[in-house]
């Protein structure tokens, strides 16, 4: 494949794309299932009335989902571990954790039960998001120079997701709620968007980072730097599969909300025989309807026009990888300056000698400085011989730094030296 036969991503290009992927409708029992739920809450609220926190319940269940498909797909992952919190043996009313009553017994079986679905549809979903954030960022990293510097922003990448989990961490040990944690867990995964589109027109952390990208495909970036736009081809997606994603979000909210409410007032009032059945129901339906989604949406996703990799491009993501050689002569030294931009990047280098016929193995000497806007110099490497080296160092100062070679301590002897270095910028926003 050459990038000769590729044509701009539009909507109608997306439109065709989706037409090869029907989606088989979500049965109409889904609706009625949760509207049934809607209203045993009702008659739940009727006899008691809502707390606060109910209220806000009642009123997200009532609510139009959100418009973004990936956005939707977090908020039932949200309801799911909503309802499992709930749905904790410890958590449940008294009556149910003693099993007082063979109806007692019954409803913990049938709990027990969606507890069980619930949390094999939790595990799937996690999976499928992880999958998808690897997918995304590995297509990209096929135009990356497979040397030291991909190896480095691949590094970056995973310490920027750890720091990501600190940060989620951070919430539940200061007690945050579940909502407190998925709203965090949704901004990081708009940090993520936001940067993709940064990459379609080489602005923020990919201003520098965009001159790596050998071959990129024009109507791949054209197509990137429209992802997060309303009305943007990624909108014919929205339309095509929204819908059937919306439904099953007001469904796991109706689950969500009678739950809370029925263990809520167990005491006054035990949860009938019809209704458990209509909860056990609606729950098996919920869990078979969104794993099907699921796992079609992932097909769809994964052979996308906008996956394209450097392979299928027909790019080559190492024609500009060479190294460089140069004759260092006896009593001299080479220099490399590397300006950097911003704090974080990362000074890289990979050189060695070629080696003559001589027995005696050849060296050269290798140090790094830091040149401040003054002209001022602070070592950052110390000086060392080596026959053959590759390293790194994390920036702390934007501003030059230079790599020097030095042969002055040879009287007779030239070296040859084959290196690659690079100043590889930092591929998150420096805090």
């Amino acid at each position: 494949m050459t990038t000769e036969g590729l044509v701009p991503i539009t909507r109608d290009y997306l439109a065709r794309y989706y037409d090869k992927y029907p989606l088989p409708p979500i049965p109409d029992g889904v609706t009625a299932l949760a509207a049934r739920l809607r209203a045993l809450s009702a008659e739940l609220a009727a006899a008691s009335p809502f707390s606060p926190e109910e209220e806000h319940l009642e009123q997200e269940a009532s609510g139009v989902p959100a418009h973004k498909i990936d956005e939707n797909m977090w908020k039932n992952r949200e309801q799911m571990e909503e309802i499992l919190f709930l749905l904790n043996k410890s958590r449940r009313p008294v009556a149910l954790q003693q099993k007082s009553t063979l109806e007692d017994a019954e409803i913990v079986s049938t709990l027990d039960d969606c507890e069980t679905k619930l949390k094999e549809m939790l595990k799937k979903l996690e999976q499928f998001q992880l999958k998808n954030a690897d997918n995304v960022f590995n297509t990209v990293m096929t135009y990356m120079p497979q040397d030291f510097r991909g190896t480095l922003i691949r590094q970056q990448r995973e310490r920027s997701e750890r720091n990501k989990q600190a940060e989620v961490d951070a919430v539940v040990s200061s007690g945050g709620s579940i909502h407190d944690r998925y709203a965090l867990l949704w901004k990081q995964q708009m940090d993520r968007r936001v940067q993709l589109a940064q990459l379609g027109s080489a602005t923020g952390v990919y201003k520098t980072l965009v001159r790596y990208l050998v071959g990129v495909p024009q109507v791949l970036l054209d197509f990137i730097r429209q992802i997060n736009d309303a009305n943007g081809p990624m909108e014919v997606q929205r339309e095509r599969y929204g819908p059937a994603l919306y439904t099953l979000t007001k469904l796991v909210l109706a689950v969500r909300l009678y739950l809370h409410l029925s263990l809520a007032r167990y005491g006054q009032k035990k949860i009938g025989k019809d209704d458990i059945a209509v909860l056990q129901q609606a729950v098996v339906i919920y869990t078979e309807e969104f794993g099907k989604f699921t796992t079609f949406i992932g097909e769809v996703f994964v052979n996308a026009p906008f996956f394209i990799s450097a392979e299928d491009a027909g790019a080559d993501s190492r024609k500009n990888d060479e190294y460089r050689e140069t004759i260092i002569p006896a009593g001299k030294t080479h220099e490399v300056i590397l300006s950097v931009e911003a704090v974080n990047s990362y000074i890289a280098w990979d050189f060695s000698l070629q080696q003559g016929a001589l027995s005696t193995l050849l060296d050269i000497g290798f140090h790094v400085e830091y040149i401040s806007p003054s002209q001022e110099k602070t070592l950052i490497l110390p000086y060392r011989r080596y026959e053959a080296d590759q390293g790194n160092f994390c920036t702390v100062f934007a501003g030059s730094y230079k790599l020097v070679w030095d042969n002055s301590y040879s009287t007779f002897f030239k070296k040859t030296l084959r290196y690659k270095v690079d100043a590889v910028p930092p591929v998150t926003e420096t805090e």
